[in-house]
């Protein structure tokens, strides 16, 4: 069975991205970076590798998409709180990323999410542990 995930993405501008993803809080594993990557840790067995694109490039014969322009993946990663969700989105934000839609509240599971400095989704999810998820409320807010 697999044990980790290591999710791949093409950046511009590696320095930039780990500054970018260093002041929302992650780290990187120094055994698996370079000039041309950088293993940005999210958990213990979770791993985004941000490739430079023509290094990306070497992994496949597809054309990398511009994520500003096209959705390649939503990545969300689950919260411990609401008050997470908003923290995460709140320093990306101040990093230089963007909101592209506001704040989702279902009364059970509250998200928000940003667009890196790339273009890549990041959606952060909390949910509420004893809520029920049959009890959807449609609220959406702006934080």
């Amino acid at each position: 069975m697999h044990k980790q995930i290591f999710v791949n993405l093409a950046v511009a501008d590696l320095p930039k991205a780990r500054t970018f993803f260093n002041e929302l809080g992650f780290s990187f594993n120094p055994t698996f970076s370079n000039d041309q990557g950088a293993c940005l840790v999210i958990a213990e067995n979770i791993f985004v590798m941000l490739l430079v694109k023509p290094f990306f490039q070497t992994f496949t014969t597809k054309t990398i998409i511009d994520p500003k322009q096209q959705v390649e993946a939503l990545t969300c990663l689950s919260c411990e709180s609401r008050a997470e969700v908003d923290g995460i989105v709140a320093k990306a934000v101040r990093a230089g990323g963007t909101t592209p839609r506001p704040v989702q509240d279902l009364g059970f599971m509250y998200g928000h999410g940003f667009d890196d400095l790339d273009g890549h989704s990041w959606e952060f999810v909390y949910m509420e542990p004893n809520a029920d998820p049959h009890a959807v409320s449609n609220t959406e807010s702006t934080p």
